[in-house]
């Protein structure tokens, strides 16, 4: 039976079946025509300036901050906004002296790619930006919003989505609270792309991880592998209009492990910040976290952990999943490098923290070079010179 009840009134006694064995609609399913020809990727010319297209990128739509937008709206009801907008995720103080981290994600291109792994993507893009709060996800919400069900081409990219969102939930073992589905979203020229947005929220017993600026001599270090996965990114849409190719696919095993080893090492007090890699990939999420710290780093292409002949193009741009990158005080460095030694995971210290430029270097010379004022106008202003100026 459900029983529902309010102190010790019962509002509602029903049988557990009622509610468990909705009717269920076997609508047709057709893969969608379009998948055989949208993996092929194009051949785009060669990059030459990789500091300019991370510049641009860092103005674009997608990335740029929102801080024109969330700014304007009260964030601190109540007065319980511990961790404010903007960050990868927010963090909210609860009554019983717990904090509550909350993050919403989605990527309307990875899911018309491959429905399945662009939903589990932003599943785990959530959970990612959750942990990086120091908080562990203990349940999701979703959106799902699509075309007209009653076409079995957009039906099949519906069934795609949920089964990949159940699977990657039943391994974590993260319940489904909430969520609702929206269908029939078109226009004259067509559906929307499968669009699920999922929200995770996760529990931080205690104290709340609050991010440290970087410093001079801090150390910049990443977890996770990067691969050939260029598929859908931001780096191809923006930069060579171009949507295609294979998008990101999520390993369930190294997506665990390296959520549990961010979050021991957030619980011990060895990192300063954390920030999870995601649209535009390693370049922007370096990139962000020295526009919020005001500091330059230098960091060494090479040192990063991919995928063998692997280009410098993709090492900069692919969007694969289950990256961090840490700042590391120097003096836990070496506690830091041997704790990730033992759990047998992709991760590298990429460089260090100094002066005003971000710089990353290839065989010694520098593949990218920018100002950090440069990058923070690009990124503090593109979206409000998009929307008044177009």
């Amino acid at each position: 039976m459900m029983h529902v009840k309010k102190a010790k009134k019962t509002l509602a006694l029903l049988p557990a079946e009622f509610v468990a064995r909705a009717p269920l609609l076997d609508r047709k399913k057709t893969k969608p025509k379009y998948l055989l020809q949208i993996k092929k990727e194009n051949k785009v010319k060669k990059t030459l300036n990789y500091s300019k297209i991370i510049l641009k990128l860092l103005s674009s739509p997608n990335i740029a901050s929102k801080h024109w937008v969330f700014q304007q709206y009260d964030h601190e009801v109540g007065i319980r906004t511990v961790v404010k907008p903007g960050f990868d995720a927010s963090v909210l103080r609860l009554d019983n002296g717990k904090f509550l981290s909350a993050k919403i994600d989605g990527n309307p291109k990875h899911c018309y790619l491959d429905p399945r792994q662009g939903a589990i993507g932003c599943f785990e893009e959530a959970c990612r930006n959750v942990v990086c709060t120091g908080a562990n996800p203990i349940g999701m919400v979703d959106h799902l919003q699509f075309g007209n069900p009653e076409d079995p081409e957009i039906f099949w990219t519906f069934m795609e989505s949920l089964e990949g969102l159940t699977e990657y939930a039943k391994f974590l073992r993260i319940p489904c609270v909430g969520g609702k589905v929206s269908f029939y979203n078109e226009t004259p020229s067509g559906p929307i792309k499968p669009t699920p947005l999922i929200g995770v929220l996760g529990i931080k017993d205690k104290t709340p991880f609050l991010s440290v600026s970087p410093n001079n001599d801090d150390y910049l270090v990443v977890i996770g592998d990067t691969k050939d996965e260029l598929g859908g990114s931001e780096y191809f849409e923006y930069i060579h209009r171009f949507i295609g190719g294979v998008c990101p696919r999520v390993n369930f095993t190294d997506s665990k492990i390296n959520m549990l080893a961010v979050l021991s090492l957030i619980k011990n007090k060895l990192v300063k910040s954390v920030h999870d890699c995601s649209k535009g990939g390693l370049s922007i999420a370096l990139s962000e976290l020295s526009i919020f710290g005001n500091i330059g780093c230098t960091i060494d292409i090479e040192k990063i952990p991919c995928e063998e002949n692997l280009s410098s193009e993709k090492i900069l741009f692919s969007e694969s999943h289950s990256r961090y990158l840490l700042v590391i005080n120097k003096k836990n460095i070496e506690k830091v490098n041997h704790i990730l030694s033992k759990k047998k995971i992709a991760f590298a210290v990429l460089g260090k923290y100094s002066g005003d430029q971000i710089i990353i270097k290839h065989k010694s010379k520098n593949l990218v070079k920018f100002r950090i004022d440069l990058a923070q106008k690009r990124y503090f202003n593109g979206l409000e010179d998009l929307l008044k100026h177009g």
